[in-house]
């Protein structure tokens, strides 16, 4: 049985993805690491709603920023995200993992 504190965890880790830009943005993250605008021209959104996302996905620790001069380059936390060599993305929520394939 699961214990209490590790659903929470993973529940809350799910809620941060449940949404269909933030798994995108994952999604462009997937192939390195990318700034703020490049993931908004990818995606075709405007900037300030990647930002919200981003700050959504790093609230929850499933992404990680670095500063680099002006720039701050977004990538994928590997405490969560792993590429194996079929080409997918393995996600590890703790109680949960996933596989993404890649397109």
């Amino acid at each position: 049985m699961t214990d209490t504190h590790q659903a929470k965890d993973c529940a809350d880790l799910l809620q941060a993805i449940a949404e269909p830009n933030r798994i995108r943005i994952i999604d462009c993250l997937r192939t390195g690491s990318k700034n703020v605008t490049q993931l908004a021209d990818m995606l075709k959104v405007e900037i300030v709603n990647v930002s919200h996302h981003l700050g959504v996905l790093r609230t929850a620790r499933l992404v990680q920023a670095e500063k680099h001069g002006r720039f701050v380059i977004y990538s994928l936390d590997p405490k969560y995200f792993t590429n194996d060599t079929s080409n997918a993305t393995l996600v590890d929520l703790g109680w949960c993992k996933i596989e993404i394939p890649q397109n």
